[in-house]
């Protein structure tokens, strides 16, 4: 089965860059016809997708983070990572990996890590 894990600092300072990491295991970030996804889910409020990366290379962005969310991948680790830089309390949330369908949050996702949380401090 396909398995996604989160992994990165808990912490992160006001006006720096968050970083997490996910993992995946038993598929290929390079050749799966999936997309590989972000979402996060802020204290108290629903569930927010981020972006995308697909096996091209080519990502997609939700329009609330704009120019401040960068996806990226590690092809020889088989990892997905994400970059939101100037981080404010909005920021904090519990971040999820998923495997996506499709680039966009309408195609649905089928696999997802457990999450990690990260907060601003």
């Amino acid at each position: 089965q396909v398995q996604l894990q989160e992994s990165g600092p808990g912490l992160v300072k006001p006006s720096q860059t968050l970083s997490l990491t996910c993992t995946v295991s038993n598929d290929s970030i390079t050749t799966s016809l999936y997309s590989w996804i972000w979402i996060r889910q802020p204290p108290g409020k629903g569930l927010e997708w981020m972006g995308s990366i697909g096996s091209s290379g080519s990502t997609n962005y939700g329009p609330s983070l704009k120019s401040r969310a960068s996806i990226s991948r590690d092809t020889s680790t088989n990892q997905v990572i994400l970059h939101v830089s100037s981080v404010t309390p909005e920021d904090t949330a519990i971040y999820y990996c998923a495997r996506g369908r499709g680039p966009s949050a309408e195609n649905g996702m089928d696999f997802w890590g457990k999450g990690t949380l990260v907060t601003e401090n």
